[in-house]
């Protein structure tokens, strides 16, 4: 598989420099980019005239921005809808130069664009300030790490580059970056517009002596070499040729040679190095960070994908591993996230079934400060602790390098947040000893072995209103059909696994917590679960539906709250309204009926209420 010839390792050209270009929408990034790239002579032949003849068109000045603006929904909308990467040399070292989106519904695409930026320009407008979208990437550029963060008060013409008005914009700024931790190496007054203070000193400001953008930027260090730290290769592959097996990755970090003595993931198994082979490259004995690489190793072990390589005889030099981990996210999904949803945690060509164990804090974007929370709304920012099924192995994030970030996939591969991995996680009293197993049947098999799909179905209404009756009997018309069926009702959890708990809000909502965990196993194990529960409050059934995630399905039994006062069939209306019982829904606490149910049931009796029940639940799990 080798070619011939030996070039040392670090004999590679230098990398480019990423830099992302960030900030709230309208603020002028594209502008901005487009006037750099001019002003330094990086536009590609015929550029500048394809921009004048668009501005033209349009009756405008010179529109800079059109350079990046190669989408016409750009044009149409005035955001930019993805990133783009530019080749850019400066003093004759190449850079990257990334146009992050700035629009709130495209921030998932900034986090891809600024992944492996070495340093940060924070475009903010001079006359409007930091805004809510300033907040955001800035929270971003905490989260990815950047290390160098710039900040360009655009558009400081409107100012009229006065002095003490540039210095409040400034200050502000500041105050928000320092409240982040993030340190600003230049705050620049600039038009990228007309061109001031971006490649040439702008004479509107004879105050400023601060470097211009492209001074600046010359400042920051080019990125840091990897190759002097720890090996690490994670398995992308394992092939064999001609009876000889070879473990395919990238190298990472660190260096391998042959002769080296390497562990082999988790389970920790020891072989030796005693082949590096390439593809239509220069043979070596050695392999550094960057290079992809196929090794052959003694003995003739077999890795799986995802198993992460590194050296044997240095306990310094290892991994972390641990089966709880802490990470800082960033949650993309519409809806919130909360403790007990179960998501696919990416890192590298790994993959780890995780659930998230408990929400540490939260961020507030106005403060910007860490605050306890239950949940964590869409394109919000949390400290989360994960537990995995199994043992981890992963370096801890660090800024300025790429180890420890993850991601969180759901069930249907879309990724819901951005998560670097920070540490272990301190385990509570006695769960040292817990590692959930995850299933190797997954729902397709079962659903194929009980010839039909599982999902959750919540009946939720007044007391009295039936929904256990309606259970019951869809359950026997179900069963009686070969369907695997399980219902949980309000008064078999209370006997039992919840007897422990009373009737207050908070005890209600635990209640309902434990339900929906139970009816979510009972769903993994391919079963239709009915459970019956008055689940009063709009807040706690959406609990339950996190908990249990897209299977489930909720059922309005409407029942007028006269019927089931006449009904009482316990004697409960009775007693509440005699003072016997406190916070008693339908009398003496509130009833939130559901906004836009799956089903509702009402004006019928109850067998004909529970054929449609049954008829339902066939129609949603049918294969």
């Amino acid at each position: 598989m080798n070619t011939p010839a030996s070039p040392a390792i670090g004999a590679h050209r230098a990398a480019a420099t990423p830099i992302v270009i960030v900030g709230h929408v309208d603020h002028g990034k594209s502008t901005l980019i487009g006037r750099l790239l001019h002003d330094t002579g990086s536009l590609q032949e015929g550029k500048l005239a394809q921009i004048v003849e668009s501005s033209r068109k349009r009756g405008l000045h010179i529109e800079w921005s059109f350079l990046l603006d190669s989408l016409q929904i750009e044009r149409d909308q005035g955001v930019t809808v993805d990133s783009t990467r530019i080749p850019f040399h400066l003093g004759g070292r190449e850079y990257v130069i990334v146009d992050a989106p700035g629009h709130r519904q495209f921030l998932r695409n900034m986090i891809t664009g600024a992944a492996d930026a070495e340093a940060a320009v924070l475009v903010v407008d001079a006359q409007e300030g930091a805004q809510e979208q300033t907040r955001r990437h800035a929270m971003l550029l905490r989260l990815i790490g950047i290390r160098h963060v710039i900040v360009l008060l655009n558009k400081s013409d409107l100012l009229g580059f006065d002095e003490a008005r540039i210095a409040q914009a400034e200050a502000d700024v500041r105050a928000l970056l320092g409240r982040l931790e993030i340190a600003v190496e230049a705050v620049i007054p600039a038009s990228a517009r007309d061109g001031d203070n971006i490649a040439a000193r702008s004479g509107k400001a004879p105050w400023y002596n601060g470097p211009t953008l492209t001074e600046a930027l010359a400042q920051v260090p080019p990125p840091g070499s990897r190759a002097a730290l720890p090996f690490r290769m994670p398995v992308q592959d394992v092939y064999r040729f001609d009876d000889v097996r070879y473990v395919a990755g990238r190298v990472e970090r660190g260096a391998v040679r042959t002769g080296d003595r390497i562990v082999i993931g988790a389970q920790g198994q020891v072989a030796t190095v005693v082949e590096i082979s390439r593809w239509h490259a220069p043979e070596s004995t050695v392999a550094g960070a960057g290079e992809s690489v196929a090794l052959r190793l003694e003995p003739d072990l077999v890795p799986d994908r995802g198993d992460l390589l590194f050296p044997a005889d240095d306990a310094a030099a290892a991994p972390e591993r641990a089966a709880r981990i802490r990470t800082r996210l960033f949650w993309l999904r519409s809806e919130p996230l909360r403790a007990g949803e179960s998501f696919t945690l990416r890192l590298s060509t790994a993959e780890h079934d995780v659930t998230v164990a408990s929400i540490d804090a939260v961020v507030d974007l106005d403060t910007l400060t860490l605050n306890p929370g239950d949940s964590v709304p869409a394109d919000g920012f949390a400290e989360v602790t994960l537990a995995a099924a199994h043992a981890v192995l992963f370096d801890p994030f660090q800024p300025g390098l790429s180890d420890g970030r993850g991601v969180l996939v759901d069930r249907f591969q879309r990724i819901v947040a951005g998560a670097p991995l920070i540490g272990a996680a301190a385990l509570p009293d006695g769960a040292r000893a817990i590692h959930p197993t995850a299933s190797r049947v997954d729902a397709h098999a079962r659903a194929r072995a009980r010839g039909h799909r599982a999902a959750v179905f919540w009946l939720t209404g007044l007391p009295g209103s039936g929904k256990s009756t309606l259970a019951r009997r869809a359950e026997e018309d179900l069963a009686a059909g070969g369907s695997a069926v399980t219902v949980l009702d309000g008064d078999t959890l209370r006997a039992g696994l919840c007897s422990d708990l009373g009737f207050s809000p908070e005890e209600r909502r635990e209640n309902i917590r434990r339900a929906a965990h139970v009816a979510k196993i009972l769903a993994e194990s391919g079963q239709a679960v009915i459970v019956a529960l008055v689940s009063p409050l709009r807040a706690d059934r959406e609990m339950a539906r996190q908990i249990v995630g897209e299977s489930f399905h909720e059922i309005f039994v409407d029942t007028p709250l006269a019927t089931c006062e006449a009904r009482d069939p316990k004697g409960l209306y009775a007693a509440a309204k005699a003072g016997k019982i406190p916070e008693f829904t339908g009398v003496s606490a509130p009833y939130e009926a559901p906004g836009a149910p799956a089903l509702v049931l009402a004006d019928g009796d109850a067998a004909a209420l529970a054929e449609r029940l049954a008829a339902f639940i066939r129609r949603e799990v049918a294969l």
